[in-house]
């Protein structure tokens, strides 16, 4: 195979540098399954990744890009057939193994999954890690007996890539969904996702007591920090909170008395080392119950491969809203 293009993160003393390079397979990771790339996204991830902003990479030099969708070009696997359309998110790439910002990939064959029936490469990179995380979230607390009934849900960092699908996905669940967000400019976008209400979060009195007044259902928690201490003590008896960022803090100061008074679950969200059996799962469902109704607005852009470097500061500074697709083949 000739070479092609792929963007490369490297360590030079002790700083990190990204840049496009021209790239063989032998230069990519081990795998059983070649996939011809056409389309990557950007998550939040991605950005510290590319940048050095946060420690993501625990080798390098890799190739970035958490997340691709494409064609099996070739397979050692018996499971895959040249032409297949395919997906591939987490699972270790851009941080063991080389990921999806290249117009090849070669990767283990137990991390791709069939493209599901309802679905395409480009929509599959719409929803990307994000939409999985937040269809896993609702998956495991559905899991855990959550339902319509028991009340609204609220969905924190609602106008991120996670939240935005989750609220999607909630509301066309029949769930009531309350958003919280920072971005008052944003409220028109969350009601035609389906949020019932907004929440702004410099509004919100997160109070002190070891419980307050039960508010909610359950929870969808994109921030943790203050925000996840005070969804531990509002969430209503036998609600599932999912917690799945830390832009607001690593620290949880909070008590037993949520557990053991009102019986809440916090469910911890690892997207990106989910066992197959339930990836495939939830990729099934992304692809029918859960399947989101308002992905066009969601996805806020699409852009070439070329202007990638270009777009993460500004997940960096919490200027994005929605989802962003790249075009890689």
């Amino acid at each position: 195979m000739t070479a092609f293009k792929a963007y490369r993160i490297h360590e030079v003393d002790g700083q990190i540098r990204a840049q496009f390079e021209s790239l063989t397979l032998d230069d990519l990771s081990a795998g059983e399954v070649v996939i011809r790339v056409q389309y990557s996204d950007i998550n939040y991830k991605d950005a510290l990744a590319a940048t050095g902003a946060g420690k993501i990479l625990r080798k390098f030099p890799l190739v970035g890009g958490v997340d691709l969708a494409g064609v099996v070009e070739s397979s050692t696997d018996t499971r895959y057939q040249a032409g297949d359309s395919v997906l591939v998110t987490g699972c270790g790439l851009s941080e063991l193994y080389d990921g999806g910002y290249a117009e090849y990939a070669r990767v283990r064959a137990d991390s791709v999954i069939p493209m599901p029936d309802g679905l395409d490469t480009f929509k599959a990179m719409a929803l990307g890690t994000a939409g999985f995380t937040a269809a896993l979230a609702i998956h495991r607390m559905e899991h855990n007996g959550q339902t319509p009934a028991k009340g609204p849900i609220v969905v924190t960092g609602a106008t991120g890539g996670v939240g935005s699908v989750a609220i999607d996905m909630l509301s066309s669940r029949g769930y009531e969904v309350i958003a919280v967000t920072g971005k008052a400019s944003s409220m028109d976008y969350l009601r035609s996702l389906g949020a019932s209400k907004i929440w702004l979060r410099e509004e919100i009195d997160l109070g002190k007591r070891p419980l307050e007044r039960a508010q909610f259902g359950g929870a969808i928690d994109n921030v943790g920090g203050e925000m996840l201490t005070w969804l531990t003590r509002t969430v209503d008896n036998w609600g599932n909170i999912a917690s799945i960022g830390l832009a607001g803090g690593a620290q949880l100061n909070t008590s037993v008395m949520p557990f053991i008074l009102r019986g809440i679950n916090l469910l911890g969200i690892n997207s990106s080392a989910t066992l197959r059996e339930p990836r495939l799962a939830i990729w099934q469902r992304i692809a029918s119950d859960l399947k989101p109704q308002h992905l066009d607005a969601i996805v806020s852009e699409a852009i070439e491969f070329e202007a990638l470097p270009r777009a993460f500061a500004a997940y960096l500074e919490g200027r994005v809203t929605g989802r962003t697709v790249v075009r890689i083949g």
